[in-house]
Parts: structure tokens; sequence; C-alpha cells
């Protein structure tokens, strides 16, 4: 429980923390519990007084905020992350993963050769997604799709040649 002093230092800038965190956006929920850390954050630091709470207090919710935005985009590396162990636990040979890496050389082969170019350009070269997307003439999210759809047809072509 917080002391009384911490109580009314919350319930006063309450409101604005949650109303900077819509503003920047975050869900009404998600505002709800980033307040919430933000405003013990608050409590536990050396509070500054008067008006330099507001901006303290601000730069400890963006903080919280940001944070969870990176951990949304980290999301989809985590899911593939996720699918490539379970492929890895159920395909998993004594050689160490060289018949799945045989089977995706085989794959890789069978794909369009535009697939397989923009592949090959993102994973062997090392290009960003938009040098792909000029090099191969086409608009920014046709080149994430294209690599999304091989990305699924190799998972797949793996699934079929190891059951």
């Amino acid at each position: 429980m917080l002391p009384p002093a911490s109580s009314s230092w919350v319930e006063e800038h309450r409101c604005a923390v949650w109303r900077y965190l819509r503003l920047l956006g975050a869900s009404a929920d998600e505002a709800d519990d980033l307040s919430q850390e933000t405003l013990l954050a608050g409590c536990v630091a050396e509070r500054p007084p008067g008006e330099r709470a507001g901006p303290f207090l601000r730069g400890i919710a963006r903080n919280h905020w940001l944070r969870t935005r990176r951990w949304w985009r980290r999301r989809r590396e985590r899911e593939v992350a996720l699918a490539v162990d379970e492929l890895w636990s159920t395909t998993m040979e004594p050689n160490a993963g060289e018949d799945l890496l045989d089977q995706l050389r085989h794959c890789v082969q069978l794909l369009q050769p535009r697939a397989r170019q923009a592949l090959e350009m993102h994973y062997r070269d090392g290009l960003g997604w938009h040098d792909i997307a000029a090099q191969l003439g086409q608009k920014l999210n046709g080149t994430k799709t294209l690599a999304q759809r091989a990305r699924q047809a190799l998972r797949a072509c793996i699934e079929r040649r190891t059951t």
C-alpha cells in the first residue's frame, strides 16, 4: 500500500498519464496497464515536485509504451522461431540437421525464380526489403508478400518431404 502522500500524487497524475498513452496510440486497456506501471515507477523513483512531475511521468510512460511496441514487433520473429523449433524437433535426425538442409536446398530449387531470387537476396546477400523491391521492380508490399508466400511454400515442401 502506498503512503497517503503517494496516493494523492498518483491520483493527481493518473488521468493525464492515461490520456497521454492514449494519444500515443495505446488501447484503453493497454493505457490502463501502462499507467499503473508508470505511476508505480514514479512512486518508487525520486519524484520531481510540481510542474516537473508531468514531463517526468510522460517520459516513463513513453518508455513503457515503446517497450511494448518493440515486444509486438518481435512477436512475429518469436512465432517463426517457435515454428522452426517445432519443425526441428519433429524432423531432426542424429546428423545435426544435414537432412533438413538438403530438403531445404531441394525445396528452394522448386520455388518460382522471382521468389527464390528475393529470398536469396535477403538471406544470402543481406539486402533489405526496400533494396530488393527496387531491384525486382516491385512495390515494397508486393516484395514482402512474395517472400512470405515463398517461406510458406518452403515450409509446406519440407513438411511434405518429412512425412
